[in-house]
């Protein structure tokens, strides 16, 4: 058989039953997602898996479920086995996948909806196994799905590079183009069926198979309708018995059908189900065309199978790449569900330089971290959010996602969030305090914070944290008692840290909990610190927690070694779960019980054996020491915070002035350019003026009387006299030099301020009895003495700004001159953001100055709308009183029932 539209082309049907191996290995893929798969000795790997069951690695994984939007997605988080750096270098590229999922969520989640699970699929099709029409159909929607997500990633635009940590997963795949389109021009998907162009062979055994169904439907109709005539039949009846078309007729009238062959027979024996002579040879047809068919089918599906089995290994690659794209997108959503910040990784190499840049104390610095098994339980309504359906889970709206944080803030802050802070150089940190105090807690925080960081995850943190990279997690946590293995508490604990002390390495951190305890407490003391001498030459870091006073005392001989302590209030008798780093802590073993409610007698005869054991008044100077330093602490860091507050409003108040300052030349030149576009506009004004007199002249003069042609010419002689004087006088011009001592300020004038260099500034506050006068510079106002002020000098000034108050007035007045018998023709009275002055919400010196600086700013004879508002009636006012007194304004309408809160004026 010939295929259509070269898409196939078959000459014989495919054998897909592979009687030796499938046509290509099908080993582990290229993209792994076992994270505790690392190519480690029998003995790490092993130790590896304990410490993260210890950890509780598989619940914080099972909290990306959500998050993820493929069912394969899912099966690798509720599985534990997402990706974890096996190197530093695989750990940040995890990490800008995050970063990048997250910039990708700010324009909207990727839409994975066609993706499934077709391993299977592909399985059974390298094995031999005949695909179905539903699985092809499956393998083309995920082939689709695949190549929508990657094109949505590439048309990002301008963000493609934000997103290029996604897009290097998926540029080696091969999205089978070719393969899509050919299972797409084969079947009809949405009818789950094989189409008729599938191939040449089948259109036609189709074509033919239509012809003959026709003829074989139309005699036998024929037939059954004459059996119905003849009384043979209550109806006529044309059915399928044994895979051929036939009648049915009463077994009394059998004899209207002599050459029938009879196919079966009805339960009761009435009715018989003949096949008519005629139809014989057609049925014949029929079946052969049928089986035609299906074989047809069948070598169609065999050769889509084999294309589908030899482009299994693309295929599964592709997959592994959407997968390594979705836990990206679960791990970014679930960062911004724990308001997450992105940690930095720290370089002992170095000397103290994160890799974010800049030089550091600490080499471990995580500020506000919660474990966040117990920030997750504190989010209960993460259902709410998300719904019942897991899947599809990035279609959560944003605003449900806000609103979490707004409610999570309502209640109680709970888990404490706590402070790591390691410096440079310490190896080992003991941590001593209550047994309630959350030292266990504490320190699985740091161990979960270590391998989230490795695994690309978020940190629910405050600021940057800044942590090294690991290459071993090792923990020895509760109690490892075996009775199968025969093992004590001790002996199991002491096992353990056996094997942690064969795996670490220079570059591990190893989390030890109540180090050699449950023995002889002098022996304990003994090999714990013999251990942790061990640790401190061969671990990258060693957080250990103890009863042991001790152990605490080996800071003081070597400077790796750091203590702290679990806080402990002595007046509530609770534990704070605040870490005090280089101290070290009671255990409160006393205090607790009774907090517990043990009985009081015991409580003081063991205070008393406490007593006796230690020296005399020592516990008691311990604890006021203890105290006062608690105190003591608590007062620097109001301090600080007091400090840093002054000093962030002192920073911003510099900051601000330094930008006036550095823009005020601008603001002089910007100044003086619209001084001198005020003068050009009143000189045009005052042209049009003397031109509108000229041929007022002329139109009275051919109407005039002889006896009017003196006072005519007199008249407007005296208008253009008075507009030439405005123009050419200088005897009105301020003088050049003025005495500083009799100069006084007006209000809404520039000054010059001598304590400012000089600087312009503008008159807010007319001058008090006490010789002082508010200005203000920029945004910063100021009361200064008259003495420290002066006007602005003529060697200072431009021409134009000089010529300006002059003009003004001269002009003003030869237009009053001149239009006082006519009434003066103003701008359309129509409102817009030019000629508005909003008023509303400033104070009463504020506005007045804001509103004599824009009437004096506005063009001649224009319209100004003055928005105060309702309010108190004091801006209100203020506006009133500024128009009524101001030489600029020629009137103004109060505020009508059309217009509440605005008054419009006229200016001249």
């Amino acid at each position: 058989m010939e295929l259509s539209n070269h898409f196939i082309s078959i000459k014989k049907s495919p054998i897909l039953f592979f009687t030796t191996k499938p046509p290509f290995s099908t080993k582990a893929l290229t993209k792994p997602f076992d994270s505790h798969s690392p190519k480690l000795t029998s003995p790490a790997h092993s130790l590896q898996l304990e410490t993260l069951k210890t950890l509780e690695w598989s619940s914080l994984c099972n909290q990306l479920t959500p998050f993820t939007s493929t069912s394969m997605g899912q099966s690798i988080t509720r599985n534990a086995k997402i990706p974890i750096g096996k190197s530093k270098e695989e750990s940040q590229k995890l990490l800008d996948q995050t970063a990048a999922a997250l910039a990708v969520m700010e324009s909207g989640p990727l839409d994975f909806s066609g993706i499934e699970d077709i391993t299977r699929i592909l399985d059974s099709a390298v094995s031999g196994t005949l695909l179905t029409v539903g699985e092809l159909c499956a393998v083309r929607r995920t082939l689709r799905a695949a190549r929508t997500v990657v094109e949505r990633l590439k048309d990002s635009g301008d963000c493609s590079e934000r997103y290029a940590p996604l897009l290097e997963i998926l540029q080696n795949c091969n999205f089978q183009i070719e393969l899509e389109k050919k299972v797409g021009f084969c079947i009809d998907c949405n009818l789950s069926k094989i189409l008729d162009r599938a191939s040449e062979d089948l259109e036609i055994i189709r074509s033919e198979r239509k012809r003959n169904m026709e003829n074989l439907d139309r005699l036998l109709k024929g037939i059954s309708a004459r059996i119905f005539q003849a009384g043979g039949i209550d109806k006529p009846l044309v059915t399928k018995r044994r895979s051929r078309l036939c009648v049915g007729v009463r077994a009394s009238h059998r004899y209207l059908i002599p050459d029938g062959v009879v196919l079966n027979v009805s339960s009761s024996g009435v009715t018989y189900f003949m096949e008519p002579g005629e139809a014989v040879e057609l049925n014949n047809l029929e079946v052969m065309l049928s089986d035609s068919e299906k074989a047809e089918e069948i070598a169609i599906l065999s050769l889509l199978t084999s294309e589908i089995a030899e482009s299994a290994r693309d295929i599964k690659y592709m997959l592994d790449g959407i997968i390594e794209v979705d836990l990206s997108f679960a791990r970014a959503a679930y960062a911004y569900w724990m308001n997450g910040v992105r940690p930095i990784w720290t370089s002992e190499g170095c000397g103290g330089i994160s890799s974010g840049g800049g030089d550091y104390l600490f080499s471990i610095d995580i500020e506000g971290i919660r474990h966040p098994l117990l920030h997750g339980t504190s989010r209960k309504h993460l259902s709410n959010i998300l719904g019942s359906n897991s899947l599809n889970s990035m279609e959560v709206d944003e605003d449900s996602m806000l609103d979490t944080g707004k409610h999570s803030k309502n209640v109680s802050e709970f888990p404490v969030p706590i402070n790591i802070k390691v410096e440079y150089g310490t190896r080992v940190v003991v941590i001593s305090g209550p047994n309630t105090g959350g030292k266990t807690a504490s320190m699985k925080t740091l161990g979960v914070a270590s391998l989230m960081s490795k695994a690309g995850l978020y940190l629910p943190a405050k600021n940057t944290p800044k942590l090294p990279w690991f290459d071993f997690v090792l923990a020895d946590i509760g109690d490892h008692q075996s009775l199968e293995q025969n093992l004590s508490t001790f002996s199991g604990h002491i096992t353990r840290i056996c094997k942690i002390l064969e795996v670490a390495s220079n570059e591990s951190l190893v989390l030890i909990d109540e180090i050699c305890s449950g023995t002889d407490p002098s022996e304990g003391v003994a090999l714990s610190t013999s251990i942790l001498h061990y640790l401190r030459d061969h671990v990258n870091l060693a957080v250990v927690t103890t009863h042991y006073a001790d152990l605490s005392l080996l800071k003081d001989k070597d400077s790796r070694f750091e203590n702290a302590a679990m806080e402990f209030s002595l007046e509530t008798l609770q534990p704070t779960y605040q870490i005090l780093w280089g101290c070290t802590g009671d255990s409160n073993a006393l205090s607790i019980a009774k907090s517990i409610g043990f009985d009081s007698d015991i409580i003081e005869r063991a205070r008393k054996w406490v007593e006796k054991l230690v020296p005399e008044k020592q516990q008691e100077r311990s604890g006021m020491l203890y105290q006062s330093l608690l105190e003591e602490r608590n007062r620097l860091e109001a301090q600080a915070r007091k400090a840093a507050s002054v000093h962030t409003e002192i920073m911003e108040l510099y900051h601000e002035i330094q930008a006036e300052a550095e823009d005020l030349d601008g603001h002089v030149k910007a100044l003086m350019a619209k001084e001198t576009q005020l003068v050009q506009l009143e000189l045009k004004a005052a042209n049009s003026q003397i031109e509108t007199v000229v041929q007022n002249f002329e139109n009275q003069l051919r109407k005039a009387s002889p006896d009017q042609f003196n006072s005519l010419i007199k008249k407007s002689e005296s208008a253009i006299a008075s507009i030439v004087q405005a123009h050419c006088s200088s005897d009105s011009l301020p003088a050049s030099e003025t005495d500083t001592r009799s100069y006084t300020p007006q209000l809404g004038e520039q000054v010059l301020v001598k304590r400012l260099g000089n600087k312009l500034a503008t008159v807010v506050e007319a001058p008090r009895d006490d010789e002082t006068v508010l200005v203000q510079y920029g945004k910063i106002r100021v009361r200064m003495k008259k003495s420290d002020i002066g006007s602005i000098k003529s060697d200072k000034k431009s021409k134009a700004t000089i010529l300006v108050p002059s003009l003004k007035r001269q002009v003003k007045q030869s237009f009053s001159e001149l239009n006082k018998d006519e009434e003066v023709s103003h701008g359309p009275r129509v409102q817009t953001s030019k000629n508005t002055v909003d008023l509303r919400g400033m104070r009463v010196e504020e506005a007045a100055q804001h509103l004599n600086m824009a009437i004096s700013a506005i063009e001649p004879l224009s319209v100004i709308f003055v928005v105060h508002g309702m309010g108190t009636g004091a801006v209100k006012e203020c506006a009133l009183e500024v128009l009524g007194k101001h030489p600029r304004v020629a009137k103004y309408e109060p505020e009508s029932p059309m217009n509440f809160g605005c008054t419009v004026a006229y200016i001249k």
